[in-house]
């Protein structure tokens, strides 16, 4: 019983690993796709890079994924960005950013997952959203001066970030979220990483401007919802109005 527990302990790790490496090679693809296949002068492929290498995904890999985003592989990058809004249980406003390769596939499933909320049009909640670029990055001075490093940088604002909040970001390092417009994401990421700082996630995203009040129950709904959307082979990122 136990050795067939270990069994099947082992597939569940195994099939989590290849979900990760799955959605980490569709963000190499796009990445390639919309900024070039030079990690030096694509800083979203150059943070993407860095976590596929820490999830072990091999060097070939990449280089497919890399060629095939940026026109130089077999076939071209065929994944279509669709983005889906609706809510989640007790009306948390959640947006659902996916890349496929069969939009009739993805459409119905999400509609499945949102069962336990509500699936709307576009353009139904944007508005509760700020679109902006996301930097995060640390460095290994813990006393690095985030506010200062924002300003230099041209980011908007920033938020301190840890590694309870960023496994990504290790202890002891000062770790920070730098908000940017959409345009200066790259300029952003690329001045800290000029200036001791390690970029971890260079993208585009969305931050709710409020956030309903939850209990622990409540919020155990919404995180197991969001936990399933997350799951799903085709979503890349889930954005949640939740703190």
């Amino acid at each position: 019983m136990g050795r067939q527990w270990l069994h099947a302990k082992r597939a569940i790790v195994n099939l989590k690993k290849g979900q990760v490496v799955g959605k980490l090679v569709k963000e190499i693809t796009v990445a390639a796709k919309l900024g070039g296949g030079d990690p030096a002068g694509n800083a979203r492929l150059f943070a993407v890079l860095e976590k596929a290498r820490k999830a072990s995904v091999t060097r070939d890999v990449i280089e497919r994924a890399i060629k095939k985003g940026a026109g130089g592989g077999d076939g071209s990058a065929a994944l279509e960005h669709v983005v889906f809004e609706g809510y989640a249980p007790h009306k948390v406003p959640v947006i659902v950013e996916c890349y496929t390769d069969n939009h009739n596939r993805t459409a119905p499933e999400m509609r499945v997952l949102f069962k336990g909320g509500v699936l709307g049009q576009a353009a139904s909640n944007k508005f509760l959203f700020d679109h902006v670029g996301l930097v995060e990055a640390h460095h290994p001075d813990p006393a690095a001066d985030l506010e200062a490093a924002a300003i230099e940088a041209g980011a908007n604002d920033f938020e301190a970030l840890t590694h309870h909040q960023n496994d990504d970001i290790p202890e002891g390092h000062a770790g920070g979220r730098f908000i940017t417009d959409l345009r200066s994401v790259h300029a952003v990421s690329t001045w800290l990483a000029q200036h001791g700082w390690a970029v971890v996630t260079s993208e585009l995203g969305y931050l709710a401007k409020t956030f309903p009040a939850l209990d622990d129950a409540a919020r155990g709904e919404v995180g197991e919802f969001l936990q399933a959307l997350e799951e799903h082979d085709d979503v890349q990122r889930v954005w949640a109005a939740v703190k």
